[in-house]
């Protein structure tokens, strides 16, 4: 496969995979292992493209939000976010400080992908169980921001489906009302992450790249990421998560089962 095709490839996985529930890193991984792995700087451009779609989708929730601090419902939501955010941040730097996150090699994330499938399930479960309930609590913003610290902790855990699920669990049971502040929290969240390993990464190796091909990968990850991202705001309206699910599971014991390639 010529450089061309692989830069499109991976845009593309990346798009598609960042914001639905069956981990970005699993299928990346994946797909550097017969395509070659990228810089540290590559994956993260492409992932700012795929949160970029996301703002461009809430961009009027966002918007809503930012110009609407008067009213006590944006205000109290918006402190919710807030809330999220800043435990993800403190505690994501406490657990990277102590070298808390396991390798992103295919064993683990592949026993992320089975056990979160079944965790999936299970859960949706057991929030279809309950009266339905829209509204974000306290607590469902703590227990967002935490398991956004689990997620980066455990590659292929998916940072979507952790924050999803954590959500409906947690008394959010309404799927698109998870899903909107799991989003919402995931901007901030993984701008900041973005920025950081960044940084990481050019204080380490420098800017040795090819620009033409961050642009093509950054775009093609931006718009699929809003393609997929649209679909999965539509899809959820009257479906469940159970295909992803299945799907995890499906691709983590492919993942065990097959040897990796010469």
């Amino acid at each position: 496969m010529s450089d061309l095709a692989a830069t499109l490839l991976l845009g593309l996985i990346e798009g598609i995979t960042e914001f639905l529930p069956i981990s970005s890193t699993g299928h990346l991984l994946i797909a550097e292992r017969w395509l070659g792995a990228r810089s540290d700087v590559f994956n993260v451009v492409i992932q700012a493209g795929a949160i970029l779609a996301v703002v461009l989708i809430y961009r009027e929730r966002l918007w809503q939000l930012a110009g609407g601090l008067a009213q006590a419902r944006n205000r109290d939501y918006a402190l919710k976010l807030t809330c999220a955010f800043l435990i993800t941040g403190v505690l994501g730097l406490v657990a990277a400080s102590r070298g808390f996150k396991l390798p992103a090699t295919v064993t683990p994330i592949a026993w992320a992908l089975i056990l979160g499938g079944v965790w999936m399930i299970g859960a949706e479960w057991l929030a279809a169980r309950r009266p339905e309930h829209a509204a974000i609590s306290w607590r469902v913003a703590v227990l967002v921001g935490l398991a956004q610290v689990v997620a980066g902790m455990f590659p292929g855990t998916s940072r979507s489906a952790a924050t999803i699920f954590v959500a409906m669990l947690a008394g959010a049971n309404h799927r698109a009302a998870a899903t909107e502040f799991a989003f919402l929290v995931g901007i901030p969240t993984m701008f900041a992450a973005s920025g950081y390993e960044l940084y990481k990464a050019i204080r380490h190796e420098g800017l040795h790249e090819d620009w033409s091909a961050l642009a093509l990968a950054f775009t093609t990850s931006l718009v699929t990421g809003f393609v997929a991202v649209k679909w999965l705001l539509g899809y959820i309206r009257s479906h469940r998560f159970t295909p992803f699910a299945i799907y995890r599971i499906v691709l983590g014991a492919l993942l065990l089962a097959l040897p990796a390639p010469a």
